[in-house]
């Protein structure tokens, strides 16, 4: 949609380009067929390829990873889960594909797995499990979802809908500030939103296949039942704890009976296996360390949640007195403070996790915002082109980059930039398209 004032563009061009745009994308998944399910061998419907389950993957992890705070800068760590996750790879059904694991910073309690083999788990379900055969299930369970293809075969049936440019576009209302009002909604900041919504049907697959593959893979089979049984407590005593992890991973009274199940029957000669549970708490030794933290940043995600801001600036000080160089603390205190239009303590919060992670996304996303806010256009947009390098994709930062230019009064990048990003989101109507199709008119860039 590149214009300029000689040449506007008219209305007609414009609702032109959303059109031949959605027949692009609607054309383009008439070219797959049936395949072979690699688990079962028989027929399925599968519209998705390999290539593009990876390309996907490639396309939304990052973005996943970034609002769960980044990957874990506790090597040691990431390594020790990476390598319980690649000692199962000999036994998957899929050996081909690009696994990666990684640990997230984000305090709730979750793990998931994204269709190219991209495993996360959080810190926060770290903390609760005992044992490295749970860890070994737990990840096992996220590999059994990936060999399965459940994310290409709810594409293919057309229960996922949305692609990465859609779900970043709902990310804009989830993430961004609204127009002079920069704290809407960031207590979740895009949490769970590129995450698949497994069926149960899914869920017993996948947890048969990974408590095939922990056990194999010379573990206890009792690690399985034990995560099992962790979960099915959860979710009875601390459902708000798990509200992310059993929306995207339904639980069930007859998940925990079908692992003792196999636990007593086809697994029971792993029994003389170890669960080495020595092992996993020497290394996670760090992180819970950090556990008393962690549950104040808990605290305070479910006072955010409830919008009891005081209540969560109040958490998210004693986390931060606890450990004041964590990236997840000052990033949450920085986004809190914006919702309280403290704004000058938003700014000074987000600086401090630019310095902790200067690589990670948030701690500049969350800057800029507050810049904004603070009436300094051109200090905002560096953050946001930080966010462009550091995170490319996401049009919500196109959209702030104009912003903070048509701010600075710099009239022609910031209708280069409206532009974008109303292209980026295929011309979809929301009220940041609305702003910017306004100013491009009021400039005579659309007539």
């Amino acid at each position: 949609m590149k214009q300029s004032e000689s040449t506007p563009m008219t209305r007609r061009d414009f609702l032109y380009g959303c059109t031949a745009t959605a027949v692009t994308l609607a054309g383009a998944v008439l070219f797959q067929g049936c395949a072979i399910d690699p688990v079962t061998g028989k027929k399925q419907l599968m519209l998705v390829s390999r290539d593009q389950e990876i390309s996907l993957d490639k396309q939304q992890s990052p973005f996943q990873f970034s609002s769960d705070y980044g990957v874990s800068l506790d090597k040691g760590l990431n390594q020790y889960v990476s390598g319980v996750g690649k000692s199962m790879l000999p036994q998957v059904h899929r050996p081909d594909m690009p696994y990666n694991f990684q640990v997230v910073n984000a305090t709730y309690i979750n793990a998931y797995a994204f269709p190219g083999g991209s495993i996360a788990v959080t810190r926060g379900i770290l903390l609760e499990l005992d044992n490295e055969a749970e860890l070994a299930s737990l990840l096992g369970h996220e590999l059994g979802h990936v060999n399965a293809r459940h994310t290409a075969e709810q594409q293919s049936k057309g229960q996922i809908s949305s692609i990465l440019v859609a779900g970043l576009s709902v990310a804009a209302e989830t993430q961004g500030a609204g127009l002079g009002d920069w704290a809407q909604k960031l207590g979740d900041l895009g949490q769970g939103l590129f995450l698949s919504k497994y069926s149960r049907d899914n869920e017993r697959e996948a947890d048969a296949l990974g408590h095939q593959y922990m056990a194999r893979s010379g573990y206890n089979s009792k690690g399985f039942t034990g995560l099992m049984e962790m979960l099915n407590e959860m979710n009875t005593t601390k459902p708000s704890s798990t509200q992310m992890l059993f929306a995207t991973h339904p639980m069930s009274r007859e998940r925990l009976d079908a692992a003792r199940n196999r636990d007593n029957g086809i697994y029971r000669d792993t029994h003389s296996q170890s669960l080495y549970r020595d092992r996993y708490m020497d290394h996670t030794a760090n992180l819970r360390s950090l556990k008393p933290m962690i549950a104040k940043l808990q605290e305070a995600d479910k006072f955010l949640a409830k919008e009891q801001y005081d209540k969560a600036e109040s958490a998210l000080m004693s986390a931060l007195r606890l450990k004041d160089t964590d990236y997840t603390a000052q990033v949450m205190t920085a986004k809190c403070m914006l919702i309280r239009k403290k704004n000058q303590k938003a700014a000074y919060h987000a600086g401090l996790a630019k310095q902790l992670s200067p690589g990670e996304n948030q701690g500049h996303y969350i800057s800029g915002l507050s810049n904004l806010a603070l009436k300094k256009p051109m200090q905002a947009h560096a953050d946001f082109a930080a966010c462009t390098r550091l995170l490319p994709g996401n049009p919500q930062t196109t959209f702030y980059q104009g912003y903070a230019l048509d701010m600075a009064d710099r009239q022609q990048p910031a209708a280069r930039e409206y532009a974008a990003y109303i292209k980026a989101v295929n011309y979809a109507s929301n009220k940041y398209t609305q702003y910017a199709y306004k100013r491009l008119k009021a400039w005579n860039y659309i007539k």
